[in-house]
């Protein structure tokens, strides 16, 4: 980091109040836990990206009703590997990379540079009981679904078990943060920087349609929130982005 870098950082923060100090016992009992190292990391991490970058969040929906039918064939067929609705979605935002390469990009530490990247590299935001750990999933273009399925699974088992080393958690060029298993519909991802955008995925649900006759039918819906650094991507592109994914999603034979 240069001496620039350290300066501009510095004067995100400078003038803001300190942190309230309150001696919480004075109103009543209380329990003090310490935090653990990886959420201490990772708290500081995101409360530096937030402040250094200008987020503005895109909220979409893809129909996936399709794409379930055929990934599930894919399970039944397939009794070696489980394949998620998050590795088909990881296929989808590496062409949609391709395709809008200023997401696949970086500011240099002096935000004077845009790096181009020629690799996709996809991060997974994965809840373990130390804290959020992304594991960095390389080449996905280049991987079937199934390889990527069980690398990821790998990946998140090591992270909850015994954690991840830098290295299996550097090197990203975007991020994806899935809370689906939870519920939601919708939430705002922090960045993951340098990278220039997350995607944030909620848990799908069954709503009414018109179809094309004017009648009611019943869809899979999956909701996306897609975080943008400001700097670097405009709103017509994050549109563009996100529903270029959703038309991904909505096609089953691009992944299966």
């Amino acid at each position: 980091m240069t001496e620039t870098s350290i300066k501009r950082e510095t004067c995100l923060v400078s003038g803001l109040p300190a942190w309230p100090r309150v001696d919480f016992s004075e109103f009543g009992e209380i329990e003090v836990k310490p935090l653990g190292k990886i959420q201490q990391l990772t708290g500081a991490f995101l409360g530096r990206n937030w402040v250094a970058i200008p987020h503005v969040t895109h909220h979409d929906a893809a129909d996936i009703t399709d794409l379930e039918v055929s990934r599930k064939t894919w399970n039944d067929q397939n009794s070696d590997g489980k394949l998620t609705t998050l590795i088909l979605l990881i296929k989808a935002v590496v062409n949609a990379l391709k395709n809008f390469p200023q997401f696949n990009a970086s500011l240099d530490a002096d935000g004077r540079n845009l790096v181009y990247k020629k690799y996709f590299h996809i991060g997974i935001a994965v809840d373990t009981p130390r804290g959020l750990m992304v594991p960095v999933l390389r080449d996905c273009d280049k991987k079937s679904v199934g390889e990527i399925a069980k690398e990821l699974a790998a990946l998140s088992l090591k992270a909850r078990n015994k954690g991840l080393s830098m290295p299996e958690m550097s090197g990203g060029c975007f991020t994806i943060s899935s809370i689906g298993a939870f519920g939601g519909t919708g939430f705002t991802p922090i960045i993951n920087a340098p990278e220039v955008g997350i995607l944030g995925v909620t848990r799908a649900q069954t709503q009414a349609c018109q179809g094309a006759n004017g009648e009611i039918i019943w869809r899979n819906i999956l909701p996306l929130s897609l975080s943008y650094d400001h700097r670097v991507i405009n709103g017509a592109d994050a549109a563009r982005f996100v529903t270029f994914i959703a038309k991904q999603l909505a096609d089953p034979s691009l992944f299966l």
